[in-house]
């Protein structure tokens, strides 16, 4: 039975809603493709198929007639608050971006820049159809980013940012050991399942070359005792991965795993520079890997032999990182270049448009510990879903549903965005948040966070 991390009872949405004559995508093998409706009670899909009889009159109808009605996508890699600094730190390799603008700029930030770079993020999120995430927040004012995350109305399982070593780690970003675990755990009590169970919590050491051997080892236990997930960054960069070779003696991903880091719960972003070890490891552990094509291309530090790890049977989702390594959060962008970079080398069929759906749909459900729950539509599902317009000159006159999903669709193809039951945007509103808020606060907070780096 695969593990569900962190569940708990959920408090339902209350409004009634039928979902009337889309084209459903629903990704439940039972279910299929099929031209019909969706009705979503108390937040979870009550029924999926053709003219459904909802009984008494529903409190909304949306007709989504001309559309795709799809699962909500699910990123299992971003960083909100690094939104504020898209644009900040463009072509450099990962350590200069780090030590020379990022962690600058994070060692900076405040309450009050955290919230609106967790918003600017939100919005871009809701906005393209994501409706999960998995966040490594920050080692300071993490708690703002799970009460941003709840109010937006996103499902959203974020990790408090861990950092006790490092070159280059500026002060207000290192810790210590103890102070930083206990930190963690003490977000457990107070932030897991809350906001109806949308709202879960990690533990996020950044990566082996800012975190001790103990802090690695005592994170990846407690994410175990306490049933959450645990999320780093590995092998990534060739130059951090020599590093890590020469300082600990093996490489990255078999170091992580030797202290622990392993296991269904566990979701290492990146995963670019492996030996066959680390790829057996991966396997024989149940250790998730996290695709991030465009960070990955745009940071110069190479691409993911992700066919090889699927074929392996390694659960391989997608993620767009964080803003300033990207430079937006859509998931539609990260399925285009994931279905296309791997066609050269390994051939036409290895990533086909169907497959690269399902990682950023149910396979990213069945990693989160929630299959069946998210990333599907089916009756007992949680009412996470997508209409998706089909009007645009880009996706006609047809083809393949998956085809057009992955290889034709964009972001601002996205009409409606529910989450949970609940409608967090449609057609250029968002209902969850004030967007000339959202924007003004981005522009003050990065110009005053700028300010103090300089």
């Amino acid at each position: 039975m695969t593990p569900v991390f962190g569940e708990s009872g959920i408090s339902p949405v209350s409004l009634k809603t039928l979902v009337r004559g889309g084209t459903i995508v629903s990704m439940d093998p039972g279910i299929g493709v099929l031209e019909g409706d969706v009705l979503v009670s108390g937040g979870v899909v009550e029924a999926v198929g053709p003219g459904l009889d909802p009984g008494p009159p529903p409190a909304r109808v949306i007709d989504a007639t001309g559309m795709l009605v799809i699962p909500g996508l699910i990123q299992t890699h971003v960083h909100l608050v690094q939104t504020l600094f898209r644009g900040a730190a463009d072509d450099m390799d990962l350590l200069e971006w780090l030590r020379g603008r990022i962690w600058p700029l994070e060692g900076a930030m405040d309450e009050a820049s955290t919230r609106a770079s967790a918003r600017l993020g939100l919005a871009e999120l809701i906005a393209s159809g994501t409706t999960t995430i998995l966040d490594m927040g920050s080692v300071n004012h993490t708690g703002a980013l799970f009460e941003e995350a709840g109010a937006a109305g996103i499902r959203a399982t974020i990790g408090k940012l861990m950092m006790d070593a490092g070159q280059g780690v500026p002060f207000g970003l290192r810790e210590k050991t103890a102070d930083s675990l206990a930190a963690a755990t003490g977000l457990i009590e107070k932030h897991n399942n809350s906001h109806g169970g949308r709202i879960r919590v990690a533990f996020a050491p950044r990566f082996a070359l800012s975190c001790t051997e103990d802090l690695l080892r005592e994170a990846a236990a407690l994410a175990r005792r306490h049933n959450v997930v645990f999320t780093t960054h590995a092998s990534e960069n060739p130059t951090e991965t020599h590093i890590v070779r020469e300082q600990r003696g093996v490489e990255n991903v078999t170091y992580l795993i030797e202290l622990g880091a392993a296991g269904p719960n566990v979701f290492l972003a990146h995963c670019i520079w492996l030996t066959a070890h680390d790829m057996r490891l991966l396997r024989e552990t149940g250790t998730r890997v996290v695709h991030c094509p465009s960070a990955n291309l745009k940071l110069g530090s190479g691409v993911a032999k992700v066919p090889e790890l699927k074929a392996a049977g390694i659960n391989v989702t997608l993620g767009a990182d964080g803003a300033p390594c990207n430079n937006n959060l859509d998931a539609w962008h990260e399925m285009r270049l994931a279905a296309l970079l791997h066609k050269p080398r390994v051939g036409v069929t290895a990533m086909n448009a169907r497959t690269v759906f399902a990682m950023a749909t149910s396979d990213a459900a069945e990693a989160l510990g929630m299959p069946g729950q998210i990333g599907c539509l089916r009756p007992g599902a949680r009412a996470d879903l997508v209409l998706v317009r089909e009007d645009g000159p880009h996706c006609r006159p047809g083809g393949d549903v998956f085809g057009r999903l992955v290889y034709a669709h964009r972001a601002s193809d996205v009409y409606l965005t529910m989450c949970d039951g609940r409608v967090v945007y449609q057609d250029g509103d968002w209902k969850t948040l004030d967007m000339p808020r959202v924007m003004r606060d981005a522009m003050r907070e990065f110009a005053r966070i700028s300010e103090k780096v300089k």
